[in-house]
């Protein structure tokens, strides 16, 4: 059994630090959280298993002197030294190193999920712990032309892998699909459409939207995202996505031939779980009538911004034009008024100000659509996801529970030929093998409908942890209100002076007291 008291070298604040995040309680650190934190050093797989074998105490869990010694051995294996007891020993008079290891998001947050508690059927979630799972960006990227038609491609970045990739929309196609059939009774959005000619700026700008709430939603879920499917479309930095995702992951089978919940599914589910479920799915159809109705709403504000921000700037426009109207007042004409004449000097910088009114404006179309229309987007996204995942739920599980006996046939073929071969073998491999150590469950048909119930029940607190957005909704659709009508009142303040200059005196006590 290794030694995990750490009585040699001096300790520094970084290992204290690492503790606390992997031990909210301050005892021991579960081996899962370990594990994870090991990954975090991106050092190859047979050095991490030889730095697990040192600090392994065969209890499940390491002591607090353990995970120092852990972190010791991953910074000495940074540097490129072999791991070993005897490293340490050398370093009994000086400070440890100090590893790398990146963001630690994941690994407090599910340090922080063991700590609430193992029970599997309670999401244990909150909103801002699902959003700190992941942060994703998506970003057009100026148009290129293929061999015969032009194509769109997205930057998309992600915090958690902290990679940049590059993927047409026929690759997000082809992530979906997998996804479907890997997570059958899970939420997943739905894509936006393609379009095949005629894509215009705003239907571009509309679809890297959804594809960014829809990868979204995908990063943050707490099983899909944990998927090497996932993992793999984030990372890959190679050509053809689209095709080369499909060939390595299509003979994955789904979640419940590799869930270690599977066989006891049937334990997972209450007894009052189909009514449960029933009065659920009402309560989330309700809730998606009322969110779409919000929607329509946001997006009338949004363009109505829009309208008006147009409006103003066509309202300087046309002033600019009188004031700069190139026909002299003569004498003929005003009979000696001078109106006309200051009134031209004042549409000058009237229109200037008008100009700034529609700028204004556009600031906070702008921010309804990013703050409140498409947050909106997103509650709607994951409330329809629920829907479609009820009907799929509705429709039995029959033809999953046949495609998981056939790709268990092909399997046992294919083992028999020594064909499972090829560059991330290794991976579909662990998965396939799991298939097979749970030949006898994945043949019960009753554990599958089981474990879909679990998955549904699982889902729906999901859903219900992704409310929290309507409240952070009507919070800025207030602030951003206030900020904007602010901002127009000043800039109307602004004219007011310069308005009443150009109108003379008589003219202006007149209109003061309501006289045209």
């Amino acid at each position: 059994m290794a030694s995990t008291d750490l009585s040699f070298g001096s300790i520094p604040a970084f290992y204290r630090e690492v503790y606390e995040k992997c031990s909210p309680s301050g005892g021991n650190v579960e081996r899962e959280v370990f594990k994870s934190l090991l990954v975090k050093s991106q050092l190859s797989s047979s050095i991490l298993s030889q730095i697990w074998e040192l600090v392994d105490s065969k209890t499940g869990y390491l002591t607090r002197s353990g995970l120092y010694k852990g972190l010791a051995l991953v910074a000495f294996a940074q540097q490129g030294k072999q791991p070993s007891d005897k490293l340490l020993e050398i370093s009994e008079s000086q400070e440890l190193p100090v590893p790398a290891l990146g963001d630690l998001t994941e690994v407090v947050l599910l340090a922080q999920r063991m700590h609430k508690g193992s029970n599997p059927s309670k999401l244990n979630l909150t909103y801002n712990d699902i959003c700190n799972i992941d942060t994703i960006e998506v970003n057009l990227v100026p148009e290129k032309k293929g061999i015969f038609l032009k194509h769109v491609e997205y930057q998309v970045t992600s915090k958690r892998f902290n990679s940049i990739v590059y993927r047409r929309y026929n690759d997000f196609i082809s992530l979906h699909e997998l996804l479907i059939a890997r997570f059958p009774y899970r939420l997943i959005p739905k894509l936006p459409p393609k379009k095949i000619v005629g894509a215009d700026s705003q239907f571009l700008e509309e679809r890297r939207r959804s594809l960014l709430r829809f990868l979204t939603l995908i990063a943050r879920h707490p099983a899909v995202s944990k998927d090497p499917i996932v993992q793999f479309f984030f990372t890959f930095t190679g050509e053809d996505t689209q095709h080369k995702i499909r060939e390595v992951f299509r003979r994955v089978p789904d979640e419940f031939a590799t869930s270690e919940l599977s066989c006891q599914a049937k334990e997972l589910v209450p007894p009052e779980t189909l009514t449960e479920f029933a009065n659920s799915r009402d309560q989330i159809r309700v809730i998606l009538s009322g969110i779409s109705r919000l929607k329509n709403i946001a997006d009338c504000l949004a363009i109505r911004s829009h309208g008006y921000a147009v409006d103003m700037a066509e309202l300087g426009t046309q002033l600019s034009n009188l004031a700069n109207e190139p026909h002299g007042a003569s004498a003929w004409a005003t009979g000696g008024s001078t109106i006309w004449h200051d009134m031209k000097k004042g549409f000058h910088v009237i229109s200037k100000e008008f100009g700034l009114l529609s700028t204004r404006a556009l600031q906070q179309a702008v921010i309804e659509e990013s703050m409140v229309c498409e947050r909106l987007n997103l509650l709607s996204d994951i409330l329809i996801a629920h829907r479609v995942l009820c009907e799929r739920h509705e429709r039995g599980v029959s033809a999953d529970h046949q495609r998981a006996l056939s790709t268990m046939l092909s399997l046992k073929k294919r083992q028999m030929q020594g064909v499972i071969r090829g560059t991330d073998a290794d991976t579909v491999e662990y998965l396939e093998n799991k298939m097979v150590a749970q030949e006898t469950v994945i043949a019960n048909v009753e554990l599958r409908n089981a474990f879909s119930l679990h998955c549904l029940h699982m889902e729906t607190q999901l859903v219900h942890a992704h409310l929290e957005i309507l409240a952070t909704v009507l919070q800025s659709l207030v602030s951003v209100q206030i900020r904007g009508h602010s901002e127009l009142t000043e800039v109307w303040k602004l004219m007011e002076p310069t308005i009443t200059k150009c109108l003379p005196e008589k003219s202006t006590g007149s209109s003061r007291n309501g006289v045209s």
